[in-house]
């Protein structure tokens, strides 16, 4: 548990995922983007607030290069158990989000999705490579390599400051 995984590529923009209809979406559309890559649930303590403020930055920092990027996991207490279409209506009804929400991943254990394997390999957190909790956020720059991992407690508006240096903002 928590060992580094070998992982042979170089950019998020090499992976091929699938939104929350099942449809392939090739990362390299987001090539010469920032990201921030969120593993999400709507049924968390921290559901509210980290929807709220993701919703509250992309707005914001969109038309300057910022794309969020998603993910509903329900591998941590069944937080987030329908399908993933009904994650994307939860998420773009009640909070307004604009941003893609793509379909259920797992993001620890034998079945971890491959960009989560990527950017576990990249920026290791406080218990290794394992995810700890829902909201846990990844910054990834313009080239498609992790910069900067963040726990669950760190809020999207107090990451503020990293996205606009990424986005050359400072």
């Amino acid at each position: 548990m928590g060992a580094s995984q070998s992982v042979s590529e170089k950019s998020i923009h090499e992976f091929v995922v699938k939104d929350a209809r099942g449809q392939d979406v090739d990362l390299s559309i987001y090539r010469g983007k920032v990201l921030l890559v969120v593993n999400v649930a709507s049924k968390c303590g921290y559901t509210d607030s980290n929807y709220t403020q993701l919703t509250e930055l992309y707005t914001k920092y969109k038309e300057k290069g910022l794309e969020i990027l998603a993910f509903p996991c329900n591998q941590f207490l069944n937080q987030e158990p329908g399908s993933s279409q009904e994650a994307q209506e939860f998420a773009c009804t009640r909070f307004k989000a604009e941003y893609p929400i793509f379909q259920k991943v797992s993001v620890n254990g034998p079945d971890t999705a491959p960009i989560y394997k990527f950017l576990k390999a990249c920026k290791t957190g406080f218990l290794g490579t394992r995810i700890k909790w829902n909201f846990t956020k990844f910054l990834v720059d313009k080239e498609g390599h992790a910069i900067k991992r963040y726990g669950t407690t760190t809020t999207p508006l107090a990451i503020e400051a990293d996205i606009k240096e990424a986005l050359g903002e400072v």
